[in-house]
């Protein structure tokens, strides 16, 4: 079942998602060679029990940290480490936090000091193949119109687009429906409506799409080696289009050169 969220439930999911963009932008600043993933996932969740919140991914069908910590091939739930960061990685950070009830999910992923300019290339198109994304979100859109948009500015650029994980509802637990998948033909789906609430997240291979998981169970890789990025906000469908709820103020003029979206100001 697709739930359409209220005024009031709406306040508090913006209140969450809000808390987890502030969270991964401190995350962000930390995230430089000689750190270790294990050093990024305590410091999140300190910050998210310091402001009465929990985890959202620790204990979640028996994943064991508050952030999912992916380098270089590794696609999504990463596990933080002992490993250090070193120049030229890339560090995608995917966290979710519950407060009041409700949750909030975002990613990133972040260059390690001086990066390649296929790694630079790569975190980019990832980043406005979000935002494409999110621009199809309106009233009345499909489902399937936001992977569509997608699929087709990451393929523009000659890279793939990761199958076996999508984008999701979220509100009062984690995952919800609809499943948003990144690929795959418009026009098809359920309607989009007013309040439904969307964690969209392009997950993007700079070589073949193919993954495999390891044998943590958990951590995703691409077949070939080769470098992946993942990006993520959780929207909100308007009236008007939507509104990015994990989207910093500092960070609206960015997303109003990237994406067309209505962005609440």
């Amino acid at each position: 079942m697709i739930v359409c969220r209220s005024k009031a439930e709406i306040e508090r999911l913006r209140r969450v998602n809000q808390l987890v963009a502030r969270i991964l932008a401190e995350l962000r600043r930390m995230t430089m060679p000689g750190v270790t993933t294990k050093e990024i996932d305590a410091a999140a969740e300190t910050l998210v029990r310091a402001e009465g919140a929990v985890p959202a991914f620790k204990g979640y069908h028996g994943y064991p940290a508050t952030v999912c910590a992916s380098i270089n091939e590794q696609v999504v739930h990463g596990i933080p480490s002992g490993r250090r960061l070193v120049e030229g990685d890339v560090l995608s950070i995917d966290m979710g936090a519950k407060l009041e009830g409700f949750f909030g999910d975002c990613a990133v992923t972040v260059p390690v000091g001086c990066v390649s300019d296929d790694a630079a290339r790569l975190l980019r198109v990832t980043e406005e193949a979000l935002f494409h994304g999110i621009e199809a979100v309106k009233p009345g859109a499909r489902v399937s119109d936001i992977g569509a948009s997608v699929q087709r500015h990451v393929e523009a650029h000659a890279f793939s687009v990761v199958r076996e994980f999508v984008g999701h509802g979220i509100g009062t637990a984690l995952h919800e429906e609809p499943q948003i998948a990144n690929y795959g033909p418009g026009g098809h789906g359920p309607r989009l409506s007013e309040g439904m609430v969307l964690a969209i997240e392009p997950m993007v291979n700079f070589g073949d799409a193919g993954v495999k998981v390891l044998g943590d169970g958990w951590t995703a890789v691409t077949r070939d080696g080769s470098l992946s990025a993942h990006f993520e906000h959780t929207v909100v469908v308007t009236a008007e289009g939507c509104e990015i709820l994990t989207l910093l103020d500092g960070d609206r003029d960015r997303a109003r050169e990237l994406t067309g979206v209505t962005v609440r100001s």
